[in-house]
């Protein structure tokens, strides 16, 4: 695949990104491809379309526009989609997120360090005796739902359906369209996820307690400008957000580690490292791959001119490996130093969960190699990854000890 003919569907690309991007940066590090938007690949023009959301917008309902047509809104995990600070501009963004971040900071991510570990070790004693677990679906997805279910104050009796539920499609945020029965699955899931919020908040009104949703519901009594539609878009959003992208992280992590097992050694022999590693395990290989938005002016990088109203999609994987900003970038190095990886975005969509998700991750690698020192992955070289561009991760993981 040349860089002209990028196809975010190829499964070569699916599977291992980076060489890709490599080609990419060296052709052209800003390039219009022939689906007709442009890539971004180098880490300070990342940065800058990042941080200059003047020149650089979601425009979500134009980019609706181009992909659907103009009855765009009749699917509803669209219109759900449109009502969520992820997608959106000031003010509304500024006003949604004012509201969130108020709910969200009240709980304290420190004091979620002991709760967090426990989780974690709820989870491999549940495994312990079998020999065996699939990281993924044993370890990586259920500990940030668990998480986020204490966030949001939904009952225990609730949960097993969040456990046993598939990972969120991140389809909807790639840039090729869905096709219909994608879409129809995506509708299907918006509304059952729009009633399960609705009765949450209707059972926190009644019985509030100290969670995220119980603060929601109280700035939208209060009439702080939050609708009901908006509160349980919102509320789906900080669900999905808050558990996807750092299961898919730590399933990138823990087999990056093994297949580099001389820095797998190296942190098992320095655990004081962990805090940094899991910056650059970030970087090495992120979840979260891509972010998109809208040129408002015309806009030049390095004598390259993009047009007003333009689609770009800021390659969030290339950046962390562009050589111009880390030395030997493809390389895996858990002692790296000044790493910042652009995995949780930047300037005003800045991920509102980007402490709790380095937290999570660390404990969770932590406690598997505590737990199980000699465990080992037996199908490294033959990983299925989830099939979305903007959101990566392998589908499972299977790790065994003795």
């Amino acid at each position: 695949m040349t860089p002209l003919d990028f196809d975010p569907r190829d499964p070569a690309f699916i599977d291992d990104p980076y060489p890709f991007y490599r080609r990419l940066r060296e052709a052209a590090p800003v390039m219009k491809v022939a689906r007709g938007y442009w890539l971004l690949s180098g880490y300070e023009d990342v940065a800058l379309a990042l941080r200059d959301h003047r020149r650089f917008c979601k425009d979500f309902e134009g980019d609706m526009v181009r992909r659907y047509g103009s009855n765009r809104f009749d699917e509803p995990a669209i219109a759900n989609m449109s009502r969520t600070m992820l997608v959106l501009d000031p003010p509304n963004h500024t006003r949604l997120r004012t509201l969130v971040t108020k709910a969200f900071a009240a709980r304290s991510v420190t004091d979620l360090r002991s709760r967090i570990r426990r989780i974690v070790d709820e989870q491999l004693d549940r495994v312990a005796a079998q020999g065996q677990m699939d990281v993924v679906n044993d370890l990586a997805h259920r500990l940030p739902v668990l998480v986020i279910c204490d966030m949001m104050g939904i009952p225990e009796e609730h949960r097993i359906r969040f456990l046993n539920a598939g990972h969120v499609n991140g389809r909807i945020l790639d840039p090729v369209p869905l096709t219909r029965d994608e879409m129809d699955r995506a509708n299907a899931g918006a509304a059952i996820g729009n009633a399960y919020f609705d009765q949450l908040c209707a059972l926190r009104r009644r019985e509030p307690k100290d969670d995220l949703t119980t603060a929601l519901v109280r700035a939208e009594e209060a009439g702080d400008r939050l609708t009901t539609e908006e509160l349980r878009a919102n509320m789906g959003l900080l669900f999905a957000a808050g558990h996807e992208t750092t299961a898919g992280q730590i399933g990138c992590a823990v087999l990056a580690l093994h297949r580099n097992p001389g820095q797998l050694e190296r942190l098992r022999k320095d655990p004081s490292l962990i805090a940094g590693a899991v910056d650059e395990l970030m970087r090495y290989d992120s979840s979260v791959q891509m972010t998109g938005r809208v040129t408002t002016e015309v806009v030049e990088f390095g004598g390259v001119t993009i047009p007003a109203n333009e689609s770009v999609l800021a390659l969030l994987g290339a950046a962390n490996r562009d050589p111009a900003q880390y030395d030997d970038p493809d390389r895996l190095d858990v002692g790296r130093p000044n790493v910042r990886p652009m995995s949780f975005g930047g300037g005003i969509h800045h991920c509102l969960g980007s402490q709790l998700a380095r937290l999570e991750i660390e404990l969770a690698i932590t406690g598997l190699f505590e737990r199980f020192p000699n465990a080992r992955l037996p199908d490294i070289d033959t990983v299925e990854w989830k099939h979305t561009f903007t959101l990566r991760g392998p589908k499972t993981l299977r790790a065994v000890w003795h």
